[in-house]
């Protein structure tokens, strides 16, 4: 005789679904955000160079930047040191066999606060038209890299690469929002998983009001 409380026979109870798992979030960049101190310690045309090196390819030993950027091996020596000092490079633990000291980026990336270039310090405003005018540069001499290497690609990369420009009617805080979201877009695609075919891609975007008459 079943007993009172047994509950009946039927077909099996299939599991709840359990809730699809996330997407990991990228992590954020980390960013250092510029003050007065800090940019007159940066605002040196090597200095911006070897930050950006190191932030790019990894970290190198002032030797090998000086052969890579075509210095002596005293300036970076020197320039590296005052970049520590600031606090945008660090020791790299874990390169190199010998005593020449290796190094490495602090920070992911560097944010420039507008309000520098109107800083009542006349130091403060003659390094950030410093920093400016070498991160034009160097964006320019990027893109005349690649346009003159663009043979030794592949078709596909010529069609992954882009060199568009654009034209908006906007406010200024609709043009701080969209950059805000290209920003946000270009991040979302940090920390990839490693895949074949993948190589280091660089974005430039550049965002400056004109009038009609320019």
């Amino acid at each position: 005789m079943p007993e009172k409380n047994a509950e009946a026979a039927g077909p099996p109870v299939p599991p709840e679904p359990s809730e699809p798992a996330r997407p990991s979030k990228p992590a954020e960049p980390e960013v250092r955000l510029l003050d007065a101190q800090s940019l007159r310690g940066l605002a040196h045309p090597l200095r911006i160079r070897l930050l950006g090196a190191l932030r790019n390819d990894g970290p190198a030993t002032a030797s090998q930047l000086a052969e890579r950027l075509g210095e002596s091996s005293g300036a970076t020596s020197y320039h590296l040191r005052q970049l520590a000092a600031h606090g945008f490079v660090e020791d790299a633990p874990g390169h190199g066999k010998g005593r020449e000291r290796w190094w490495r980026a602090a920070h992911d990336g560097t944010a420039f606060d507008e309000s520098l270039v109107f800083d009542e310090d006349p130091a403060t405003r003659g390094a950030a038209e410093v920093f400016l005018a070498e991160i034009m540069k160097i964006h320019t001499q990027e893109l005349s890299n690649w346009l003159g290497q663009t043979h030794n690609w592949s078709v596909e990369w010529r069609r992954g690469s882009d060199l568009s420009d654009f034209t908006l009617q906007l406010t200024a805080a609709q043009s701080h929002e969209l950059i805000l979201k290209m920003h946000d877009l270009v991040n979302s695609y940090r920390d990839l998983p490693p895949e074949e075919g993948m190589e280091a891609v660089r974005f430039h975007t550049h965002a400056f009001p004109r009038r009609v008459s320019e």
